[in-house]
């Protein structure tokens, strides 16, 4: 069972990984990326700030150790994610546009969920 547990947790990271390689474009600004933005109303300068951090997100997911760094990136994830779905909500865009973050947003959640054991925090009983 726990090989099975393994096998699932990479996919499914490797899966939300994949999607949150998009903060590349959005990190560097790419034109289409920033006319995805536009009805949404968020500054420039917020693109790559959220780029920026989906970067990180993966880089900290993917390496070894580091388990409250790994906490505070799918916390990261999901916030970011939840949160395209209601901006998108808010410009009536199109339900694509809403389903697709809560679809990486339940990713992240798998992907914590099923996490080894290596991969947790410890916490250190007094």
């Amino acid at each position: 069972m726990e090989k099975k547990k393994n096998i699932g947790y990479w996919v499914i990271t490797s899966i939300l990984c994949f999607c949150m390689l998009g903060g590349i474009g959005q990190l560097f600004q790419v034109k289409e990326v920033v006319a995805g933005f536009e009805p949404l109303g968020y500054p420039t300068y917020f693109i790559s700030v959220i780029g920026f951090w989906k970067v990180m997100a993966i880089i900290a997911i993917l390496l070894p150790k580091l388990p409250l760094i790994k906490e505070w990136a799918y916390a990261g994830i999901f916030f970011a994610m939840t949160g395209a779905s209601i901006s998108h909500i808010a410009v009536n865009d199109s339900l694509f546009h809403i389903i697709v973050p809560m679809v990486i947003a339940g990713l992240a959640i798998f992907s914590w969920y099923l996490r080894p054991a290596d991969r947790k925090l410890a916490f250190i009983k007094s």
